[in-house]
């Protein structure tokens, strides 16, 4: 089928919202490598960081233990890449859905106008190798991230606990 045939709108294709994630400063993140991906979550834990130590600074046992004032802000401050991670997930996940399905669900004009469109079997074959090639590896790496962080704020935790 030609694309001209295609009632949905082209923001609304699929393959154009994996694009969009694509070329998206935030959701770039994991699409290449997995080295990327955390030195941008670092990079938001760093920023984070101070603020974290600053808010930890007001509690009184803390001001007086300041290793254990800087541990426990480090460790609170991986909130925000488990966040930064989680929305990604949410983003991809999306997309990911979209992709596979077989029916383009979009709206004309607003949300009360919903519709849905089957795929033709070429888009769907498409759609398919994109979401197995393209975003499966960017979900994968997601996941090792996101348990990575797990494990450094629940390490982080028990250290905190053993002070």
């Amino acid at each position: 089928m030609a694309m001209s045939v295609c009632p949905v709108p082209p923001e609304q294709r699929p393959l154009q919202e994996y694009q969009q994630l694509s070329d998206s400063w935030f959701f770039r993140w994991p699409l290449h490598s997995f080295k990327g991906l955390i030195v941008a979550l670092a990079g938001g834990w760093l920023l984070l960081l101070p603020l974290a130590v600053l808010v930890a600074s007001g509690s009184v046992p803390l001001r007086h233990n300041p290793a254990q004032m800087v541990l426990v802000a480090a460790v609170s401050a991986l909130l925000l890449p488990l966040l930064l991670l989680l929305r990604q997930w949410l983003g991809w996940c999306y997309v990911q859905r979209r992709l596979l399905s077989e029916k383009i669900s979009y709206e004309e004009s607003g949300w009360y106008d919903g519709q849905e469109w089957e795929k033709p079997l070429d888009w769907r074959q498409q759609d398919l190798l994109v979401a197995q090639h393209q975003v499966k590896p960017i979900l994968a790496r997601l996941i090792r991230a996101t348990l990575m962080v797990a494990a450094l704020l629940l390490f982080g935790s028990s250290i905190c606990q053993a002070f």
